[in-house]
């Protein structure tokens, strides 16, 4: 499969996903930390690298949502248009560029960065380029700065490698260059199947690799493009990820996934125990990789490693807000992981949810929960822990001050109405930027399609129906319903009118707390009671 020259065996025939992901998010990578009882010395306006940023929403999101400078390079010149091009809707203080890592590396004007991120590149890259990066890392992420890296890694990967690896022979060795890659990837697929099927001994000793071969196939194709066929691709134990990044004076300080630190969903009692007795962190995370059967981590780093004493964590907990991201009724309290289910103590997050939710969802501060007649018997620990496992669950988010919100508010409105408008001709950006917590909430086409009638001044769901069939109408769409495609005009407006109607109700007031809807326009007319909306 022979590429250009400047792409170094990357993939380049078919664009990456419009992927976003939270993971990078600035609050929750200090929230990871604080977390897990380290420090760092992250400070705001941030100043923040993207190492590889694909299409660039995330680092789009996060520039327009947080004060700061934001820079990010990525080989791919059209992908670094895409960004160019949000980063210009938005007005957000963000240079990209379509260097290699090494030109980059070789400007003169970097300043220091608090945080460097990179999602899923460390996996798809020469040896090379992981000196550059760890070089990039030592040379301009400040003291105490943060390092995330997420990566594909082995143990759970490795029965799966020689199945990549013949897809990988196939596609350069079977097929002709004429067919385009997305066809090349059909037909590798299509013979890992069929050798599958001839009863080869490996796939009967590894029969969850045939599993994973049915999944691959589900998936959209310019994903698997870039995900396992690249000339690059190495899954990597962590300890190897921690040893390369020692030489740039990283230590490992926690997982960026906070749900990963919910031993009971992931751990038997005995593995634990097992754990606890192990002092060396690399071995001990190696040994909880075993356990988990880890495919892929989400690491924090920190250059020059603190530790925080409980005191000293909840006290930094003192000047933190969060705010919840989902409505109310739909939270519950039993957790389903890998190894069992795990009951989340109903008499401390419920109450921390009800608190929460008060006041139609607005952002609180930690000494305002714990203030709260409701919380009256939740010690600030217990407080501490609820407001990390929801976090990490999604159903919570820290959230900036009002000086930051009323500093950012402009240009995440400013980029969400530009990716509302692209929603009108289709659905490839699926998250909006929340003014609120700095980070990326997904909506879905229609969803945000809603939010562009609110803003035309459309008062009610059937407003919103009406304003949006026509939309859909020209483009020769139609909604699903059981399964099948509704026909007619009135059943599809109804059913947007129904859709918009559970949307009013439960998503809408949340999105306005988060700072996610956009003004109505001046030919609008005033904002819509929302209450009387959801009606």
């Amino acid at each position: 499969m022979t590429s250009p020259s400047w792409t170094s065996g990357y993939v380049a025939e078919l664009d990456y996903t419009h992927g976003y992901y939270r993971e990078m998010c600035p609050r929750n990578l200090e929230l990871a930390m604080l977390s897990r009882q380290q420090a760092h010395s992250v400070n705001r306006p941030l100043r923040y690298l993207e190492l590889g940023f694909g299409q660039g929403l995330s680092l789009n999101i996060h520039a327009a949502a947080n004060e700061g400078e934001f820079w990010g390079t990525d080989f791919n010149p059209t992908q670094a248009a895409n960004a160019r091009e949000l980063a210009a809707a938005s007005g957000a203080n963000l240079k990209a560029f379509d260097q290699s890592f090494a030109e980059f590396a070789a400007r003169d004007d970097l300043p220091e960065f608090d945080i460097i991120v990179l999602h899923g590149i460390w996996s798809w890259i020469s040896d090379e380029n992981r000196r550059v990066i760890v070089d990039i890392a030592r040379n301009k992420l400040k003291v105490g700065g943060l390092f995330y890296v997420s990566y594909n890694t082995t143990p759970g990967w490795s029965p799966a490698m020689p199945l990549r690896h013949l897809m990988s022979l196939h596609v350069n060795l079977a097929t002709g260059e004429a067919n385009g890659l997305g066809s090349r990837i059909d037909a590798a697929l299509d013979f890992a199947e069929r050798v599958i099927d001839s009863n080869a001994l490996y796939f009967r000793a590894n029969p969850a690799v045939a599993e994973r071969l049915k999944s691959m196939k589900s998936h959209n194709r310019n994903y698997l493009a870039h995900e396992f066929f690249n000339a690059d691709w190495h899954p990597m134990p962590f300890s190897e990820v921690a040893q390369h990044l020692e030489h740039a004076k990283l230590s490992f300080a926690a997982s960026s996934n906070l749900v990963a630190h919910i031993d009971a969903l992931h751990l038997t009692a005995q593995q634990q125990q097992l754990l606890a007795s192990i002092s060396h962190p690399l071995l001990r995370e190696s040994v909880r990789d075993y356990c988990e059967n880890q495919q892929f981590r989400r690491d924090v780093f920190v250059k020059g490693p603190r530790g925080l004493t409980p005191q000293r964590q909840l006290e930094t907990l003192k000047s933190q807000r969060f705010m919840l991201l989902v409505p109310e009724s739909e939270i519950t309290f039993k957790l389903t992981g890998p190894v069992g289910e795990a009951q989340l103590q109903t008499e401390v997050y419920g109450p921390v949810v009800a608190a929460l939710a008060e006041g139609r969802y607005a952002p609180k501060g930690f000494t305002e929960l714990l203030a709260n007649p409701l919380l009256k018997a939740v010690a600030p620990a217990q407080l501490a822990q609820a407001l990390f496992v929801l976090s990490g669950l999604g159903h919570a988010s820290a959230a900036h001050d009002e000086r930051e919100i009323s500093a950012v508010r402009g240009r995440a409105q400013a980029l969400n109405r530009h990716i509302i408008e692209r929603a009108v001709l289709g659905g490839e950006l699926g998250f909006l930027a929340s003014s609120v917590t700095g980070a990326g909430v997904h909506l879905g086409r229609i969803q945000q399609l809603f939010l562009r009638s609110l803003a035309r001044g459309k008062r009610t769901p059937q407003e919103w129906a009406v304003d949006i069939w026509p939309i859909m109408e020209a483009q020769n769409q139609r909604l699903i319903r059981d399964g099948k495609s509704i026909a007619t005009a009135a059943e599809n407006i109804s059913e947007l009118a129904t859709l918009g109607q559970d949307f009013a109700g439960k998503r809408l007031p949340i999105l306005e707390a988060a700072g996610v809807t956009l003004p109505v326009s001046a030919e609008g007319g005033v904002a819509p009671n929302l209450s009387i909306a959801a009606a």
